[in-house]
């Protein structure tokens, strides 16, 4: 077997010593069920599969056994949801990003793969980024025509209620969903070095401390355009675009996204949690989340 992240071997000296890991998930429909195709894992990652009611999607738990990150640490998440097959993605807690050592930058990247009729939720834990931290993420997702994909991502700049205060640091973002490859979204989000600064920012957050994109594309996603306005109100905002598949007979789907700004997670997680009911239905708020 290959290792995917192949280490080099010290040539003299010491050196820090760097967290590598690697996941990989394929889930497939047998028998009516979601079930398990293949799985596999290195180094710091984990996934493990809780038990859920028959009928509801895979449930898969991404866990970091390092604990959290730091700059040079690199983490590779690749998952595939085959035809009919539906599944639900969530960390175990929140990924801490700590304090880099010079201009090292901690580097996780997601890959998601959606055949035809499948459904894949990404919702994953907040993302904690402390004081002069570095992170570096890439999402690429590839859907085939009639696919349902409902990401969300939540991001926290410190903990409050511990007093942690995150002056300088540096974050950055780059999203690709494709379907057929088609380009439906991309975005791309440089934050630093002077976060406290920028999002003290009116424009920006306010002040706010967590943030969080969502993105749901779904036959469905404007007929939850009004309930989603409701319930995200004042704390951010939400739009919507309908687009058609050629590949599937020029069938309309849409695309559903939204920002949401707020004081701290736990005023964040009082919005995100009816919200991935809302957009969730099937599999609801993963088992894992703290509510």
């Amino acid at each position: 077997m290959t290792s995917l992240f192949p280490l080099p071997i010290p040539q003299g000296g010491s050196a820090l010593q760097r967290t590598r890991g690697g996941g990989r998930l394929s889930v497939k429909q047998s028998a009516g069920e979601s079930r398990i195709d293949r799985l596999y894992q290195e180094g710091a990652a984990r996934i493990r599969i809780p038990r859920v009611q028959p009928g509801l999607p895979l449930e898969a738990v991404l866990i970091n056994t390092a604990g959290g990150l730091t700059g040079g640490d690199q983490m590779d998440w690749r998952f595939e949801a085959g035809s009919c097959a539906s599944m639900t993605l969530a960390t175990q807690a929140c990924e801490k990003t700590y304090k880099a050592h010079g201009t090292s930058e901690a580097q996780v990247s997601v890959q998601l793969k959606l055949h035809p009729d499948s459904s894949l939720a990404w919702l994953p834990q907040e993302t904690i980024l402390f004081d002069r931290a570095r992170l570096a993420r890439s999402i690429e997702v590839d859907m085939a025509a009639g696919s349902r994909l409902l990401m969300i991502e939540p991001l926290v700049f410190g903990r409050l209620a511990m007093e942690e205060a995150v002056i300088n640091g540096y974050f950055r973002d780059r999203w690709r969903v494709r379907q057929e490859g088609r380009l439906l979204h991309a975005e791309e989000m440089r934050l630093g070095p002077d976060v406290a600064d920028t999002l003290a920012r009116k424009a920006v957050a306010d002040a706010g401390l967590a943030m969080a994109t969502v993105l749901l594309i779904a036959p469905e996603a404007e007929a939850r355009l009004a309930a989603a306005r409701k319930l995200i109100g004042e704390t951010g905002g939400v739009s919507h675009v309908r687009m058609r598949s050629r590949e599937a007979g020029n069938a309309q789907t849409g695309k559903l996204l939204a920002r949401i700004v707020a004081r701290d997670s736990y005023d964040l997680r009082k919005v995100l949690v009816p919200l991935i009911r809302l957009l969730n239905p099937l599999g609801g708020v993963p088992k894992v989340w703290s509510i």
